[in-house]
């Protein structure tokens, strides 16, 4: 489903240049869980938003089911992200002044559907945010900002959710939650990449890929 070949990518400095990614060849198949595990610095974010089309490789090729990201134009490839990826940050990202009704909502601006009110209330109800979801993120505990991503995350019904840390603000029992709603996902059928430097989500997983110094290793 996820084709990564020979994907660099080298960051400039004003100390000279850093390899984030350095020559990295993955398949990751349809509906498989996916834990990308290694320590801070070892390019698993950089890993995840080039696979999200959202950082262009210094060289190599990522497709997801066929489609080349970065042949795309901006714009179809901020169409074709929004139809089939969902991200969850590990900081949320949510929106400071809308609530979180809102900020899930906010995910089907660049996909259109009739049901998108009615798809964001079947969220709130799942994550348990009915009582929260008039509330700005600053009201908002660390686990239920983490929902509220997810949920936003699911919205338009992805293929494939990338989670960068999704647990490394929260509580064991929020980090238990989430691991379970990504879980659920993947039952349900759907691609799962997860990046974390902990060994936490790594029972979950089909597969583990430790990353280090932007090297993947395919073994585990």
């Amino acid at each position: 489903m996820i084709s990564l070949e020979n994907v660099v990518k080298t960051y400039q400095t004003r100390k000279g240049d850093v390899n984030a990614l350095s020559n990295i060849s993955l398949r990751i198949n349809k509906a498989e869980f996916v834990v990308i595990c290694g320590p801070s610095g070892s390019g698993k974010t950089t890993l995840l938003m080039t696979v999200a089309g959202m950082l262009r490789p210094t060289s190599g090729v990522v497709s997801i089911e066929q489609n080349n990201l970065y042949a795309m134009s901006i714009r179809a490839r901020a169409k074709f992200r929004a139809q089939n990826i969902g991200f969850v940050f590990q900081m949320f990202h949510l929106v400071p002044y809308l609530n979180a009704a809102e900020n899930i909502v906010l995910a089907g601006v660049a996909v259109t559907s009739k049901n998108r009110k009615a798809r964001t209330h079947d969220l709130i109800k799942k994550f348990g945010l009915v009582g929260r979801s008039y509330h700005r993120p600053y009201e908002l505990s660390a686990g239920e900002k983490q929902r509220t991503a997810i949920a936003r995350a699911l919205l338009n019904r992805p293929k494939i959710i990338l989670a960068d840390e999704p647990t490394g603000n929260l509580d064991p029992d929020n980090a238990t939650s989430v691991l379970g709603y990504l879980s659920d996902f993947h039952r349900s059928g759907g691609t799962v990449i997860l990046a974390t430097h902990g060994p936490t989500a790594e029972r979950f997983a089909d597969r583990i890929i430790y990353l280090r110094n932007g090297i993947a290793d395919n073994s585990g």
